[in-house]
């Protein structure tokens, strides 16, 4: 008796295509922005709040090992941190795609900073008004690589809310650097801190 016909393959559903990925005599301009900031910031939920497409995160179960240089006071419900980038994808018009990058924001990943941060237009450094300080080593290094960056306060339930010049004053930025006041979990939020970037960026463009 001979065996059953094996069952026929069900067809992968197609991806729905733009209308620039289907014309081959063109492609997008590639736009890459880095989103930075101290450990628990929100860098994250900022890239998986626009992206197009599912996140590549590199989430991993924080352990023990990590007890005594991962600060959990502000953020006691968090069990992952990025081990390695965050990235996501917007397709902005037909001819401009953004690509995002998150930065890990413990001090022993800070290797990888240069190999993301090359090719850049500029960076989001995210900022928590319940530790500041956190934020210093990312805003350093874009001020010494001349890197535009702006800086995007995430407002988390429960912590006090500021004034953008408040920050400012505390941060000891210049006056030229854009402050924005944002929640990484709303999208429009999150799209308003990347505009303000991008403006930035093209306002220190030389013509």
């Amino acid at each position: 008796m001979s065996a059953p016909p094996a069952p026929a393959p069900v067809a992968e559903p197609a991806e729905t295509l733009q209308d620039w990925q289907k014309d081959t005599t063109r492609a997008p301009i590639a736009t890459k922005i880095v989103v930075a900031g101290g450990f628990g910031v929100g860098k994250t939920t900022f890239v998986g709040s626009v992206s197009e497409i599912e996140p590549l995160t590199t989430e991993a179960v924080m352990t023990q090992a990590s007890e005594d240089t991962d600060d959990l006071a502000a953020t006691p419900e968090k069990t992952t941190t990025t081990v390695a980038m965050d990235f996501g994808r917007i397709t902005l018009d037909a001819g401009l795609v953004l690509y995002l990058f998150g930065t890990p924001g413990q001090q022993r990943f800070w290797f990888m900073w240069d190999d993301l941060v090359r090719g850049a237009i500029g960076a989001v450094v995210m900022a928590d008004t319940r530790r500041l300080e956190d934020c210093f080593p990312a805003l350093d290094y874009f001020e010494s690589c001349g890197l535009p960056y702006v800086v995007a306060v995430n407002h988390f339930e429960g912590s006090e809310r500021y004034e953008p010049e408040d920050v400012r004053e505390a941060l000891s930025i210049s006056a030229g650097v854009p402050v924005i006041i944002m929640d990484a979990r709303r999208t429009p939020s999150v799209v308003a801190s990347l505009s303000a970037l991008v403006g930035h960026a093209v306002e220190l463009t030389p013509a």
